[in-house]
């Protein structure tokens, strides 16, 4: 024992013994208990960070586990309450967890669908049971659908729910049954911000009014989505007349069935010496399948005898050699034509004479001027016949001051009532123009705005004459009157705003998205031309320079992409086609090294897209915030003049058929054939 251990007694060793014992063992517990503590802590908060339930605290106080924190719900709550006791005996837990109050419950999107065919109306969807003023409740909408259809109820499977309504609901249901009483064969699909129009027409021209027509209704605070289509027209007869004289290779009609049929019919025009791309309607009623095949040969057989004319009226062909054509000649072609044609088609021949007399003076003529007078002279055969002239022509040219001045003459040959009417009826497809009736032919002249009024004109007189009657069509198309073709392209929609911004920059308040007072007049301006645009896929693409972080770039140019697609709606441009995209810092035009290419790197673009698509950037546009840039329109060439006449043209385009003498012949036989609107812009200065 140590000599300093002897000097205490037994009793003191002990009890120093028992001392030194104890601290050691309540440094071991104390060590074993923080070990224990932070393992179980450890294993718990790995756990919840595996269930990602990181809402959770977990805190350990020996053998205690605390949980503290914010459910979602009591169902969290409980879920992790039993997760912890499948790591840790339950007695151990000590739940400080709390729930989150509950929401209210949020608002269903309201809408509603109306379906309109021809057997009524069907309304279904969810409508707010309390809609507002000025607006229609349930049963008002199903008694102004009814109304839509006199005698049809409509099916009404509409719910309610006791919501408020949205702000626009009222608005956006009226725009819907507006829309709904415009189109008899379609879907409306009515949202708060959104009303969606799928719809069928009649002919592409009836599109095209509906689109322009709805646009110009929608009200500003709700998007207009369009889908209307045009179906393919029924053709009867279906008509195709190709013509080569002294004008040149042409067609006065032309019609397919397919667009392979119509690829073939246009290749082998071509080859007979057609110019330019002729309009040959696609639709429906052909007399057979191997229509595109007859054409082509009758077009070749056309082209071999260097002058005539060949007409289809469904499977009736008829063939007229000009007097210039030789026999041998002649024959030769019809032979081969005959021989070739499928089965189904019917070929009538005719060698016309070198000379060829009237069959008499007499004769009926129809002047339409462009002022809208119709002057009707010549020889009738009766007082009835001359009552019912001037009826058919007050109704078929309505609206035109009629002046008749015929004489009653009994010797004019049959069918002349026949072939008056029919002439009127052509005359009527012009703008204005003459008709002239005698007992040898129909001709009508005229000037039009559609590139379809040749082939229709030729469609009545082919159909309505006598079989094997012969009829000249001089129709001149002028652009100028066509209502489709005076709109802009999109390309030169794109060149137009490209222009606008060439010049005056679109500008925002610094370092925010916010439209500055002095671009009002520069986005005025872009609204003008848009508006007059046709229906086009845009992009307005927003530019930064480098300046910031690249995520707060992005953001910042897409939200003043978004303004100013705002603002154009909001001067009710149609943004069903544009999108809005921030490209932030990623595609520079200029060093960012400087302050004038950081400048010009701040920028507004607008970029065409889809079958449009292009870019071009304008080298003289000012580097400035705002620099816009779209694709470049080609110049329409200045419409052409008629030549002198009863019908004289006024920008017209295309090859001038006033002249054409060469005439066309009947078939001889009838077969039968088988976003809301951004705040008041305020004042700010460019960064």
């Amino acid at each position: 024992m140590p000599q300093f251990l002897r000097q205490f007694s037994a009793t003191t060793l002990a009890l120093l013994a028992f001392l030194l014992a104890a601290t050691v063992m309540v440094g071991v517990a104390y060590a074993t208990a923080l070990v224990i503590e932070t393992r179980t802590a450890k294993v718990v908060s790995a756990r919840l960070a595996e269930q990602k339930l990181d809402w959770i605290t977990v805190t350990t106080d020996g053998l205690q586990v605390h949980l503290t924190g914010t459910a979602p719900n009591e169902a969290a709550r409980f879920r992790a309450v039993n997760m912890v006791g499948t790591l840790v005996d339950n007695s151990r837990i000590r739940d400080g967890l709390e729930v989150a109050p509950t929401a209210a419950i949020k608002a269903p999107d309201f809408s509603v669908q109306m379906l309109r065919t021809e057997d009524g109306i069907q309304l279904f969807g969810l409508m707010p049971e309390n809609p507002g003023e000025n607006s229609l409740s349930e049963a008002e909408l199903a008694e102004a659908a009814g109304q839509l259809t006199p005698g049809i109820e409509p099916t009404n499977m509409l719910e309610l729910a006791d919501y408020p309504a949205p702000e626009t609901w009222g608005t956006a249901l009226a725009f819907g049954l507006e829309a709904l009483k415009r189109l008899p064969r379609s879907k409306v699909s009515v949202m708060a911000d959104r009303v969606e129009v799928t719809a069928i027409s009649d002919s592409a021209a009836e599109k095209r009014r509906l689109e322009n027509e709805l646009r110009a209704l929608a009200p500003q605070d709700v998007r207009l989505v369009l889908d209307i289509s045009a179906p393919r027209p029924v053709i009867t007869p279906f008509t195709l007349r190709f013509v080569v004289d002294t004008e040149g290779a042409r067609f006065d009609s032309c019609s397919a069935d397919t667009e392979r049929a119509q690829r073939q019919i246009l290749a082998a025009a071509t080859a007979a010496g057609v110019t330019g791309t002729p309009n040959c309607r696609i639709g429906l009623g052909t007399p057979t399948p191997r229509w595109a095949e007859a054409v082509v040969l009758a077009i070749r057989a056309v082209k071999e005898l260097g002058s005539g004319s060949i007409t289809f009226s469904d499977a009736d062909v008829t063939l007229l050699a000009g007097s210039d054509v030789p026999q041998a000649t002649f024959d030769k072609v019809v032979g081969e034509l005959e021989t070739s044609l499928p089965d189904a088609f019917s070929l009538t021949s005719t060698l016309e004479k070198a000379e060829s007399s009237t069959q008499g003076p007499a004769e009926f003529t129809a002047v339409l001027t462009e002022a809208g007078k119709l002057d009707l002279r010549g020889r009738l055969t009766d007082e009835l016949q001359r009552q019912a002239v001037d009826a058919f022509a007050r109704a078929a040219f309505e609206g035109a001051e009629v002046r008749t001045a015929t004489r009653v003459d009994e010797t004019l040959p049959d069918g002349w009532p026949i072939r008056v009417l029919a002439g009127l009826e052509a005359l009527a497809e012009v703008e204005y123009g003459s008709l002239l009736v005698r007992a040898d032919t129909v001709e009508v002249t005229g000037v039009t705005g559609s590139q379809e009024t040749r082939g229709r004109i030729t469609q009545i007189l082919s159909g309505k004459l006598g079989q094997g009657q012969t009829f000249r069509v001089n129709v001149r198309y002028d652009k100028a009157l066509d209502p489709v073709a005076s709109l802009p392209t999109p390309e030169e929609c794109a060149a137009d705003v490209n222009a606008v911004i060439a010049r005056t920059k679109i500008t925002f308040t610094p370092a925010s998205a916010e439209l500055a007072a002095g671009a009002r007049p520069v986005l005025d301006e872009l609204a003008a031309i848009l508006t007059a645009c046709p229906p086009m896929q845009m992009e307005i693409a927003g530019h930064t320079d480098s300046q910031g972080s690249e995520g707060g770039n992005k953001a910042l140019s897409q939200a003043r992409a978004e303004a100013v697609l705002m603002a154009l709606q909001g001067r009710r441009v149609d943004i069903s086609g544009m999108t809005a995209v921030g490209y932030g810092e990623s595609t520079p035009i200029a060093n960012n090294a400087t302050e004038e290419g950081r400048e010009a790197n701040r920028r507004i673009e607008f970029v065409l897209k889809g079958d449009h698509a292009a870019m071009v950037q304008d080298a003289g546009v000012a580097p400035a915030e705002g620099t816009a840039v779209g694709a470049n329109g080609a110049a329409l060439p200045p419409a052409g003049t008629a030549g002198p006449g009863a019908a004289p043209a006024t920008g017209g385009e295309g090859p001038d058929f006033s002249n054409d003498t060469s005439p066309s012949v009947a078939p001889a036989e009838k077969t039968i054939r088988p976003l809301p609107r951004p705040a008041d812009l305020k004042a700010g200065e460019d960064q």
